[in-house]
């Protein structure tokens, strides 16, 4: 018994001291190192929304239909491992409800690929591997870890361009709070041009017009989950159109909606995921590591306590035993 007494302060401190270091390594070590933007990914994101676009079957603009733009989302896993960053092959397509149950993006009423390359610690662009367009901005498809109360610079697809939007607040999406971010996009020219009948953007004495592509975009709005970065909403308002060229005002609407927003099952399908991204982050992060520092400090402290108990009880014994010899000895 005197001897398991006397090691058992020594198994308690060093429990203690394991515990506090483990804690810290979960904390500066191993939670940075999760917060990696996943390479794996094979994904899919709804908008629907009621709008205007061009029929070509009737050649005219039709109102009042609905548009759905679905994106699919498919990581590069070979080509992430042998760069290091995250690589993604992304599909975006437009159907109209004519279109939609062809499930056929070569029959969609627009249908573009891209390949984006991003470090997968700090979310910005990386131009390699394959990568286009090359783009810019520290937001797309999702946000940077830790996600702050500022202005980022959100990638628009359709613009070609960055788009700043701001912190605007939260917002609940099914019961998870997200920060809100806004902006818009003034009607600007793409770079695009498309060769139409010169009838159709008013130059009926030209055959062929190499009809100009502007765009805007009324109201983006994000809702975005704080620690991961996920995107648990977004509601857009494009508005695509096509000029003659050189001139100021819209011939012919190619697309057009005051709101287009994730469906119900995509929402489910984000939260479900952020939810369950956010909560392996706070425990690594936070919970872990906090529950290690307490918990090795009870260890710590109760080894300190035990052990100098135990040297009390030992010298009290001492002078007891060196009494009683004196004693003895008289």
């Amino acid at each position: 018994m005197r001897r398991t007494a006397s090691v058992l302060p020594l198994i308690l401190l060093g429990l203690g001291v394991f515990t506090l270091v483990f804690g810290q390594l979960l904390d500066r070590y191993v939670e940075p190192r999760v917060k990696r933007t996943p390479v794996d990914v094979e994904t899919s994101s709804v908008l629907t929304g009621t709008g205007s676009y061009f029929d070509t079957g009737v050649l005219e603009t039709v109102h009042g239909k609905q548009i759905t733009i679905t994106r699919r989302i498919v990581g590069d896993v070979a080509a992430a491992e042998r760069s290091g960053h995250a690589v993604w092959n992304v599909s975006t397509q437009i159907d109209t409800p004519t279109t939609l149950p062809l499930r056929d993006p070569r029959r969609s009423l627009q249908w573009t690929t891209e390949r984006w390359v991003t470090d997968r610690r700090t979310n910005l662009p990386v131009h390699c591997c394959g990568e286009q367009p090359s783009f810019r901005g520290d937001a797309y498809l999702k946000f940077p870890f830790d996600v702050q109360k500022r202005t980022y610079q959100w990638w628009d697809g359709v613009l070609g361009g960055a788009v700043p939007l701001k912190f605007s607040g939260t917002e609940k999406v099914l019961g998870h709070e997200g920060y809100r971010f806004t902006g818009a996009v003034e009607p600007r020219r793409t770079g695009v041009t498309r060769d139409v009948p010169g009838s159709l953007v008013g130059r009926p004495k030209q055959r062929q017009v190499a009809a100009e592509e502007w765009y805007a975009n009324a109201g983006i709005e994000l809702v975005v989950e704080q620690r991961t970065g996920r995107i648990m909403n977004a509601r857009i308002a494009p508005k695509i159109t096509l000029r003659a060229p050189g001139a100021r005002a819209d011939a012919v609407t190619l697309l057009a909606s005051d709101r287009v927003e994730f469906t119900d099952a995509t929402r489910r399908t984000q939260v479900a995921e952020t939810s369950r991204d956010s909560r392996r982050l706070e425990v690594l992060g936070e919970t872990a590591p906090t529950l290690a520092t307490v918990t090795g400090g009870v260890l710590m402290a109760a080894g300190l306590t035990f052990l100098v108990r135990g040297r009390r009880h030992r010298a009290v014994v001492e002078d007891s035993q060196r009494a009683d010899r004196t004693h003895t000895g008289d």
